[in-house]
């Protein structure tokens, strides 16, 4: 029975799991994505999130607790430098989880796993879908008044091609 085990051991040792969790959070930090299986993905994100949040404070402490928990100079000045400039806003929710399907060999479950604010197509497609207008059916005071003005200059113009037909009219 699985009581009190609150999180998936990855059918690994205790040293495997957090080496593998360690590789893995300094290769998603530095490239910004990842492609791996669904339960590593799940348990990835668990790992990295408060390494990210804690990242938000640029102390000394923060950055040796980072240290031991990736083990990569490398990472480390990433995630202090490129990506906290992205996310320092942001109130949690650092990385996406996307489902690319089956492995053909054993039929796991794939998914690729990702830094939220580094996926530009995301990014762009978001932009454009905040703008929205809000329609009536009263007409706005802006077309109402272009109509008038339309029906105003097409008036003079009807009577003076009324008033030429009279003209011809007469002269026969």
């Amino acid at each position: 029975m699985r009581h009190g085990k609150k999180f998936n051991h990855l059918g690994r040792t205790a040293s495997h799991r957090k080496a593998m969790l360690s590789n893995m959070a300094a290769s998603l930090i530095l490239h910004k994505r990842i492609s791996t299986t669904l339960a590593k993905a799940k348990e990835l994100r668990k790992f990295v999130e408060p390494l990210i949040t804690r990242a938000k404070e640029d102390t000394t402490h923060n950055r040796r607790i980072a240290f031991s928990y990736l083990q990569s100079k490398d990472a480390i000045k990433e995630l202090f430098g490129e990506v906290i400039e992205k996310v320092a806003t942001r109130p949690g929710g650092y990385t996406r989880i996307i489902k690319t399907g089956f492995r053909l060999g054993d039929n796991a479950e794939m998914c690729i796993i990702e830094l939220v604010d580094f996926n530009e197509l995301m990014l762009k497609e978001a932009k454009p879908a905040k703008k929205t207008t809000r329609r009536s059916r009263r007409g706005s005071g802006a077309s109402s008044n272009a109509e008038t003005n339309t029906a105003v200059a097409d008036a003079p113009e009807a009577d003076a091609s009324e008033t030429e037909k009279k003209e011809d009219n007469s002269a026969e």
